[in-house]
């Protein structure tokens, strides 16, 4: 049996959760219980998970944005165990990029089998080796995946937090364009607002320590109504 994986358990049901936490723990896994989309994302970055299980009808955040948001920024599996039984429910989610799909009621010895492989499908992803940890654009960027952090003609780049974090999303998605919407939610983990410029007034910080303050962008471009995309280009 895999055992000592941490789970991240994402679900408002207290009776729900409480049978599948401690069902979880006495096959010795660790289990956190969040009961909120919006806690359960914050937990997400502020520990290390192995696997998480999300419940689709959740207060804050639902799971479909929950596991959106983690799969932004993680490869972790992602399990979703929901009421809902409609086939556009599973196939939303597993777009999303959850990895699997448990209608509720569920067996607990199919719960745990599908837990076990997983685990060992991410622990053989996790040990291939990674050579794309650092990349370099044409106009000086240089972007170190590894460490989060960004040099411009080989200089480090004084980046806030906030900064760091458009940044890296932006460029580990390029060329998908990210509203201000998904921005702002994603990486302040609140909801908008309307009339909010704070994304705006970020990326041109951002611009502006990346020099990259042409009328055509060399990193970030704006998609005019919409939001911005990552569209450096990495030398070959």
């Amino acid at each position: 049996m895999l055992t000592t994986a941490q789970i991240l358990l994402v679900e408002d049901d207290p009776e729900i959760a409480r049978i599948v936490r401690d069902h979880l723990r006495r096959e010795e896994y660790g289990v956190t219980w969040s009961t909120t989309g919006m806690e359960g994302w914050a937990d997400f970055q502020t520990d290390s998970f192995d696997l998480v299980i999300v419940d689709l009808m959740l207060p804050e955040m639902d799971g479909f944005t929950l596991c959106k948001n983690i799969r932004l920024i993680s490869e972790v599996p992602l399990l979703i165990m929901s009421a809902k039984h409609e086939d556009e429910s599973k196939v939303r989610g597993l777009e999303l990029g959850a990895d699997d799909y448990l209608t509720k009621p569920f067996s607990l010895t199919e719960l745990s089998a599908r837990i076990s492989s997983h685990l060992r499908r991410f622990r053989r992803y996790q040990n291939k080796p990674d050579n794309g940890k650092r990349s370099e654009y044409k106009q000086g960027l240089t972007i170190d995946f590894e460490v989060r952090v960004a040099y411009v003609n080989g200089e480090e780049v004084a980046l806030t937090s906030k900064e760091s974090a458009l940044l890296f999303l932006l460029a580990s998605h390029p060329n998908r364009t990210f509203s201000k919407k998904e921005l702002y939610e994603h990486i302040w983990q609140q909801p908008d607002t309307n009339g909010n410029n704070t994304v705006t007034v970020h990326v041109k910080s951002l611009r502006d320590k990346l020099k990259d303050t042409m009328r055509q962008s060399s990193f970030i471009q704006t998609v005019w109504g919409i939001g911005y995309r990552f569209v450096g280009e990495q030398v070959s």
